[in-house]
C-alpha cells in the first residue's frame, strides 16, 4: 500500500505571512494543542545534536537568505511579465494572465534556489545540516533501546512483499546488529486468498529468519482508517515495547547499515521525532519507468540537500522509508477526520505531510538526511498506472489547503501543505494561463490597430512590442527550469561518472531525460489538471493497491485516455497557426506533446525499449552498474523463491505474546479565528 505523497516531485514555494521569529525556527507558544502533555526534550532545537552530534548553525540566517533571493527572483520576473503586458495597455484578460505568472513564478523560484543551495553543499561535500564536512553516520546501538521494522500492507502481491522484506532483514542481519530489531508485518489486506497466501508466507519466513531476528504478522480483518489506522493499531497495541519504528512500504528495500545508521541516529538525539531518508526508485523496466528512476536517481540527492539546507529541523514526512520515535507519534500523531464528505472531508488521506507538522507543533524536530543510500522504492512502469497513483495523492494533497492555518503549525509545515496541493493545481494554473494568453494573442491578432485614439491627435500611437523583453523573461524561465538538471548532471560528472555507466553516457542520458520530460510534460499536466477539477467537483476516488511492474498499453486504451487531448491540441494549434502564427511556434513544445500523446503513452510503457537503454546503459543508475547487496539479494529471491514450509499455521501463533495497549489521543487541527470558529492564541491570552 502506498497512501503517501512523494514530495521529491514537487517545487517548494513560500507561505506568506510568517513573522522572522517563526521563519527563524522558534518552537510553539506553550498553549499550542496537543503541546501540553509528553513533550519533547527542553533544550533549544538548534544547539541539540543532529547526525554527527553536531547542531544546525545559523538556521535563521539561512531562512532569511534563502526566501529573501526567493521574493527577490519572484518580484524580477513579476515586474518583467507587467512591463510586457502593460506596453499596449493592460486589459482584465491581461492583468489575470499577469496574477497567474505571478504566482507560478514564484513557486518555480523556490524551486530552483533549493537546487542552487542543494548543488553547493553536494559539490562541496558539505553536511547540509551542520554545513561542516560530510561524515559517515554513527552505527553505535544501544540493543536495549528496541526498534521495530514495520511494512504495512493491503492487497499486494504476496511473493513481492516477503521477497522484499526478506532481502532487507538478511541485509539487517549482515550487519551484525539485528538483536536489536524486531520485524512486523502489518496486513490490512480484504482479499481472503491474499490473506491466507501472507500467512503461510509469513509463517515459512519467520521459521527461515537467521541471526535471531524475529517476525510478527498481524492481520486486520477491516482496515479501518487505512494506513493510519493500520500503524495506529500496532503502536497502542506493541508500541509500548519499543523506542522507534522503521516504516517500509510494501515495494520499499533498504540495507542494513542504512536501518542501522537511523536507528544509531535517533538514539543519539533524543530530540528527534522523525528521520527521513530519500528512497529512490529502482529495477524499472519500461522506458518510462527507467527515465523516471534515472532523474529521481541523479538529481534528488541534490534537491533534497537543498531543502535540508533551509528546512533544518522542520522537513516533510514521505510516509516510508523513515524512521519514527513511537512514544512522539503515539503522543501527537493521532489525526482527527475533516468536516464535511470526501474528497475534501472525511479522512485525511495523505497523512505523511499533516504528521510531520503535529511532530515539528509539539517541539519534535523532522530531519531529511539525504545522504543515506540503500533506500529503494518501485515505481509504476507507464504513465497510465502512474496518472491513478497521483490521482490518488492530489485528493489527498488538496485537503491539505484546509490544514494551511491550523493553530500552532510551523510556517514551513504550511509551506510543505501548500506546495503538495501546489504539485498538482499547477498544471491547472499553467494550462489557465496558456489559454488566457492564445484568446489574448488571437484577439489583438484580430483586432483593427487604431493610431488615432483622440479626435484631435497629431501623430499615431504606434503598437510597441516588447520583443527583447519577452525574449529575456523566456530565456529566464528555461533556465530555471533546466539549470538545477544540469548541476545534477555536473554533480554526477564530478562525483559519480562511473556509478552511471561513464561520463559520455552521462551526459547522453541526461539530454535524453530532458528531451523526454519536455515531451511528457503536457500529457502529465492535462492529467494533473483533470485531477484538480475532479476533486473541485466533488468526486472521489477508492485507494486501492498500487500497480508496480511493466506492462505495454494497448492501443485502445491510450487512444481512449488522450483522444480528447489529441483533439484539443490540433484545435489549438490550428486557430493559434492561423490566427497568431508567432504565438503558435512559442506554443510548440505544449501543443507538441498533446498531438503525440497516444503515441507516447504507447511506446513510453514499452519493456523492450526500456531494456534495449539498459543493453546500452544508456539511463542507466548506480543500483544497475554497481548493485547493492540488498538488491542483489532480492533478485535472487524472486528467481528462486523459498518453498512454503507452514501451509496451516495458526494466524494467533504469528503475533507477540503479549500486549501493553496504550491510546493515541486526536488532535486539533482547528483553524485560527475566522475558519474553525476558534479566536487566535492572542485574543484567548488576552
Amino acid at each position: 500500500m502506498s497512501c503517501e505523497n512523494d514530495s521529491r516531485t514537487q517545487h517548494p514555494s513560500h507561505a506568506g505571512g510568517a513573522t522572522l521569529g517563526a521563519v527563524a525556527g522558534e518552537r510553539p507558544d506553550d498553549d499550542t494543542p496537543g503541546a501540553d502533555a509528553h513533550e519533547a526534550p527542553s533544550s533549544d532545537s538548534r544547539s541539540a545534536g543532529c547526525p554527527g552530534g553536531q547542531g544546525m548553525p545559523l538556521l535563521g540566517l539561512r531562512r532569511l537568505i534563502f526566501f529573501t533571493l526567493s521574493v527577490v527572483t519572484s518580484l524580477q520576473g513579476a515586474y518583467m511579465m507587467f512591463d510586457i503586458l502593460r506596453a499596449n495597455g493592460l486589459t482584465v484578460l491581461e492583468g489575470t494572465i499577469l496574477g497567474l505568472f505571478v504566482f507560478m513564478f514564484a513557486w518555480l523560484t523556490v524551486s530552483f534556489w533549493s537546487g542552487i543551495a542543494g548543488f553547493l553543499v553536494v559539490v562541496f561535500k558539505r553536511d547540509p545540516l551542520t554545513l561542516k564536512r560530510a561524515a559517515p553516520l554513527d552505527e553505535t546501538l544501544d540493543p536495549e533501546r528496541r526498534i521495530a521494522l514495520v511494512m504495512p500492507v493491503y492487497n499486494e502481491e504476496t511473493s513481492r512483499v516477503i521477497a522484499g522484506l526478506e532481502a532487507t532483514c538478511d541485509s539487517l542481519v549482515e550487519t551484525g546488529k539485528a538483536a536489536a530489531f524486531d520485524v512486523y508485518l502489518l496486513s490490512d489486506t480484504t482479499d481472503s486468498e491474499i490473506a491466507d497466501a501472507e500467512r503461510r508466507a509469513a509463517a515459512a519466513l519467520r521459521k527461515r529468519m537467521p541471526g535471531g531476528l524475529r517476525l510478527y504478522y498481524r492481520r486486520r480483518e477491516r482496515n479501518i482508517g487505512r494506513k493510519v489506522g493500520n500503524l495506529e493499531d500496532f503502536c497502542c497495541r506493541w508500541g509500548q515495547a519499543y523506542e522507534s519504528m522503521i516504516i517500509l512500504d510494501a515495494d520499499s528495500v533498504m540495507g542494513g547499515r542504512t536501518l542501522v545508521r537511523m536507528a544509531a541516529t535517533m538514539q543519539a538525539n533524543p530530540r528527534l521525532g522523525l528521520l527521513q531518508t530519500v528512497p529512490l526508485p529502482a529495477r524499472s523496466n519500461t522506458l518510462f519507468g527507467r527515465f523516471l528512476q534515472f532523474a529521481a536517481t541523479l538529481y534528488s540527492p541534490m534537491l533534497a540537500a537543498g531543502q535540508s539546507v533551509w528546512q533544518g529541523d522542520t522537513a516533510n514526512y514521505w510516509g516510508h522509508n523513515a524512521i519514527i520515535r513511537i512514544e512522539a507519534f503515539v503522543n501527537h500523531c493521532g489525526l482527527p477526520a475533516l468536516p464535511g464528505k470526501a474528497p475534501m472531508g472525511g479522512d485525511i488521506l495523505s497523512h505523511d505531510f499533516v504528521e510531520a507538522a503535529l511532530l515539528r507543533r509539539a517541539g519534535w524536530e523532522v530531519r531529511l538526511h539525504a545522504g543515506l543510500e540503500d533506500s529503494y522504492e518501485e515505481l509504476p512502469g507507464n504513465m497510465v498506472d502512474y496518472a491513478k497513483r497521483d490521482r490518488r495523492w492530489c485528493q489527498g494533497n488538496m485537503q491539505h489547503l484546509r490544514l494551511l492555518l491550523s493553530r500552532g503549525l510551523h510556517p514551513i509545515n504550511r509551506l510543505h501543505f501548500l506546495l503538495g496541493a501546489l504539485a498538482y493545481m499547477a498544471s491547472l494554473l499553467w494550462l489557465i494561463m496558456l489559454g488566457l494568453s492564445t484568446v489574448d494573442a488571437v484577439v489583438r491578432a484580430v483586432a483593427k490597430v487604431r493610431f488615432f485614439n483622440e479626435g484631435y491627435q497629431l501623430f499615431p500611437e504606434w503598437p510597441e512590442s516588447k520583443v527583447a523583453m519577452i525574449a529575456s523573461l523566456l530565456v529566464i524561465t528555461v533556465l530555471m527550469l533546466l539549470l538545477p538538471k544540469l548541476l545534477g548532471m555536473i554533480v554526477g560528472l564530478l562525483q559519480r561518472r562511473r556509478d552511471f555507466g561513464g561520463g559520455f553516457r552521462l551526459a547522453v542520458s541526461a539530454f535524453l531525460e530532458v528531451l523526454f520530460s519536455i515531451l511528457i510534460a503536457p500529457l502529465m499536466m492535462a492529467f494533473h489538471a483533470w485531477f484538480v477539477v475532479s476533486v473541485l467537483a466533488g468526486r472521489t476516488v477508492s485507494w486501492s493497491s498500487q500497480v508496480r511492474g511493466g506492462r505495454l498499453i494497448p492501443w485502445r486504451v491510450a487512444w481512449r485516455r488522450t483522444g480528447a487531448m489529441t483533439l484539443l491540441g490540433l484545435l489549438w494549434g490550428g486557430v493559434s497557426y492561423y490566427y497568431a502564427p508567432l504565438f503558435f511556434w512559442w506554443l510548440s513544445p505544449v501543443l507538441l506533446g498533446m498531438v503525440a500523446s497516444a503515441p507516447l503513452l504507447r511506446y513510453t510503457s514499452s519493456i523492450r525499449a526500456g531494456e534495449w537503454l539498459q543493453r546500452h546503459r544508456l539511463v542507466c543508475i548506480p543500483a544497475e552498474v554497481n548493485p547493492p547487496w540488498v538488491l542483489t539479494r532480492l533478485e535472487q529471491l524472486e528467481a528462486n523463491p523459498p518453498s512454503d514450509e507452514a501451509a496451516d499455521v495458526d494466524a494467533a501463533s504469528l503475533l507477540p505474546e503479549t500486549e501493553r495497549r496504550q491510546t493515541m489521543p486526536t488532535q486539533s487541527l482547528k483553524a485560527w479565528w475566522g475558519l474553525g470558529g476558534a479566536k487566535p492564541p492572542a485574543a484567548e491570552s488576552a
